[in-house]
């Protein structure tokens, strides 16, 4: 029997733990904190920091693990593959690709100034350090994840006043500052094996209005700009131009990218990665295709097959929220008629505090009716 440590317990890495049972694995668990929805799908949990390298490499070869992975944090990535490469376990691609996707400042570095696609930056360590990009911009913790920290400033005043708040979710103790980008996101789904992208599907963000950051809201397939056969040609060749940079050859990936008015993509984040939002799910209903299926197997050694092709049937995910540190009741949310529904919190209890303004309570995926 195969065994798989799957770093973090939340609903993300909930369904890897489901999906990896599914195929008989024995599954193994980490988090910094007990009571997540997948420490009671796990066969065995214990209460390590995700970022912590060592402590989960030395659990790792305790237990003799053959793979470590994990699904929706970017934060565990890098330790998910450094952990890999140190035990000769199965990866997807370097450490250091992980390193620098969790990296706001060093993704942008590593793309360069040239790179089509790529956001003027700065970093800053100080309210009193000179802004050189121009407002309306974007302030991002630089290596947090799910939107913490996220806000736009319109002007110095509003940075100084938010920027102890964006700090606090930095770990290194650095914001990014980014020029706005005016236009629509959208979200990429992709699975590669040795450099060839087997899977590339665009989908449409929409996030919650007058909240910064982009908290998303729902996930739409296919998305408005799909009939657009010019900007997706673009978009897929930013997507193949950042996988090479990146060296993400292999697995999933997925991106988060904003198209200007003249339908020009900018990348926003990528991650060597299954999404946070279900969007497998959510594919596999719309397409038939698969991706958790596909990492699982990647993960045991299959060698994975191009998709074959298919229609895209009009689907979407649909995120129900509550502030943070209210008691959940879903008596507030219809999900109506829908093909999925799960729900991340009893009735009563607590929901946790994540991005501090609208946490994900459960969410719904429904057929849509195209016009």
């Amino acid at each position: 029997m195969k065994k798989i440590l799957v770093l973090g317990t939340g609903a993300p890495q909930a369904d890897l733990i489901r999906a990896c049972k599914e195929r008989g694995w024995e599954v193994y668990a980490c988090s910094y904190r007990a009571g997540d929805p997948g420490e009671k799908l796990a066969d065995h949990f214990a209460l390590i920091n995700i970022v912590d390298v060592a402590a989960v490499a030395e659990y790792a070869s305790e237990n003799r693990i053959d793979a470590v992975y994990s699904a929706g944090s970017d934060i565990a990535m890098p330790t998910a593959f450094t952990v890999s490469e140190r035990l000769g376990l199965p990866h997807f691609c370097p450490a250091q690709s992980a390193v620098t996707c969790n990296t706001k400042t060093l993704l942008r570095q590593t793309l360069g100034k040239d790179f089509a696609g790529n956001i003027p930056f700065q970093m800053l360590r100080s309210k009193e350090e000179t802004v050189e990009i121009p407002y309306p911009l974007m302030v991002k913790p630089e290596d947090s994840q799910g939107q913490r920290g996220v806000f736009c400033a319109h002007d110095q005043e509003e940075l100084t006043a938010r920027f102890d708040e964006s700090m606090h979710f930095s770990r290194s103790k650095k914001l990014i500052l980014e020029k706005k980008i005016e236009g629509d996101e959208i979200s990429v789904n992709t699975f590669s094996h040795d450099g060839k992208l087997l899977f590339f599907l665009p989908s449409e963000r929409v996030v919650w209005p007058g909240l910064s950051g982009g908290i998303i809201h729902r996930h739409v397939l296919p998305g408005k700009w799909s009939d657009d056969v010019k900007a997706m040609e673009r978009v897929r060749d930013l997507v193949e131009r950042t996988l090479r940079c990146l060296e993400i050859l292999n697995g999933p990936a997925y991106f988060q990218i904003m198209i200007d008015r003249e339908g020009s993509p900018y990348l926003i984040e990528v991650t060597p990665r299954l999404d946070g939002c279900h969007m497998w799910r959510l594919i596999r209903f719309a397409t038939g295709v698969d991706l958790m299926a596909l990492t699982v197997d990647a993960l045991e050694g299959k060698m994975p097959t191009e998709p074959p092709d298919y229609t895209i049937k009009a689907f979407e995910t649909e995120f129900f929220c509550q502030a943070p540190d209210t008691v959940f009741c879903k008596d507030r949310f219809e999900p109506g008629d829908c093909a999925y529904l799960e729900w991340y919190y009893e009735e009563g209890e607590t929901v946790h505090r994540m991005n501090g303004y609208k946490e994900k309570c459960g969410y719904a995926m429904r057929p849509l009716i195209q016009k």
